[in-house]
């Protein structure tokens, strides 16, 4: 425990609660699911590249998006499962630093893409003929290279104001890696106005990434409803399948993690909600678009 006027300078992360053999089996299971998120993940990417039949935009944004998964999901995960075995572990605060960038500007590009994606779509169903003039090898460059670079910076803000704060009421994070909210909890100043803000930038990069998906989704699903039979609309609507259930998924995650007013939810809470964004969703991936 620290001082009241020293801030923490390393924290101590306590992981999951619960008995040494439930910490095991919680070893396990995620170790288990992060290969398959990552073998599963790298497969499509080789596809992608290796296939000359998938060489088409979908496809393109796809293995970028099994890019981001791995990144994302390898921010915190292995770092959990070494600390998993033990009742908590320690983290410095230049890498509790980086961590949350790290995180936080990959999962905006993420959204980004994901909003991308369902342009393609709709360009795709509602445009089929200019699909290759629109949707060409410049333009689709062009649009991921947007979604990296608007994720790099729009989050160097949240995560500089985040440890300009002082946190000194204790150097204990009652989670398994450095979650926003708790370090909120520890800071000794009133951190209302930084979570507002912070509020404010989650409801602009997810409800507008998805603002932008659902424009995209409703012109798809109106121009599907005017194909006559019913063969048609399944075949026209089955490239975007995938793509939809993973927007209910990561989408769905996403609200229930970020778009609160205020950060410093019940540990518990934080905790089931990171797992499904950082070891559910990820994990899902590679099943949604291959099946």
């Amino acid at each position: 425990m620290l001082g009241n006027y020293t801030s923490a300078t390393e924290f101590f992360l306590l992981g999951f609660p619960g008995t040494k053999k439930l910490r095991h089996i919680l070893l396990g299971t995620f170790l288990l699911l992060y290969s398959v998120t990552i073998l599963g993940n790298m497969l499509i990417i080789i596809l992608v590249h290796a296939d000359r039949h998938l060489q088409s935009p979908m496809y393109f944004f796809l293995g970028h998006l099994s890019v981001l998964e791995i990144l994302i999901t390898s921010v915190a995960v292995p770092y959990m499962l070494q600390g998993l075995p033990a009742q908590m572990q320690i983290i410095s605060l230049s890498a509790c630093c980086v961590q949350r960038y790290l995180y936080l500007s990959l999962g905006s590009s993420e959204l980004i893409l994901i909003g991308v994606m369902g342009v393609d779509h709709y360009v795709a169903v509602c445009n089929p003929l200019r699909y290759s003039v629109i949707m060409n090898s410049h333009s689709c460059t062009w649009m991921v290279t947007v979604s990296w670079v608007f994720g790099l910076l729009f989050q160097i803000w949240p995560v500089y104001a985040t440890f300009q704060l002082t946190f000194c009421k204790s150097n204990l994070l009652d989670h398994f890696y450095c979650d926003r909210g708790q370090l909120f909890k520890l800071s000794c100043e009133n951190t209302l106005f930084t979570e507002f803000i912070l509020f404010l930038m989650a409801v602009f990069i997810i409800i507008g990434s998805m603002i932008l998906t659902i424009i995209s989704y409703t012109y798809i699903i109106s121009t599907i409803f005017k194909i006559p039979s019913a063969s048609g609309q399944r075949k026209a609507f089955s490239p975007c399948a995938s793509h939809f259930t993973y927007l209910v998924i990561g989408y769905g995650t996403c609200l229930f993690l970020y778009v609160k007013p205020k950060q410093t939810q019940a540990a518990e809470y934080n905790r089931v909600a990171s797992l499904l964004v950082l070891v559910v969703t990820p994990f899902w991936n590679p099943f949604i678009f291959t099946l």
